[in-house]
């Protein structure tokens, strides 16, 4: 912002100076900080969603059962927490297992 000095057009005629504002409301003093601000908004979003996806789903192994029908009843009662039990994907948690 600032004082804008008198000048002479091609024509010959005077143009009185004047005050005039050359900054816009988005200029480039600000977009650094918008930048921060709108990177730190993304980031930490990306976190929060990530971390409750599924934060509540108990981490099994076909190791953590003794037989093949307590890991089938685990994985018959959540199959999409328990979906690592049943690696073909054929219906069948820890066929390994007898």
């Amino acid at each position: 912002m600032g004082y804008r000095k008198g000048y002479y057009r091609k024509d010959g005629t005077y143009v009185q100076g004047h005050f005039a504002n050359n900054r816009s409301k988005f200029s480039n003093k600000n977009n650094g900080c918008m930048l921060l601000i709108l990177a730190f908004i993304a980031f930490s979003s990306i976190i929060s969603c990530s971390e409750s996806s599924e934060s509540n789903c108990p981490t099994k192994t076909c190791g953590d059962f003794s037989s093949q029908a307590q890991a089938q009843a685990a994985y018959d009662s959540n199959k999409s927490c328990y979906k690592n039990l049943d690696g073909d994907g054929n219906g069948k948690a820890c066929e390994s297992l007898k």
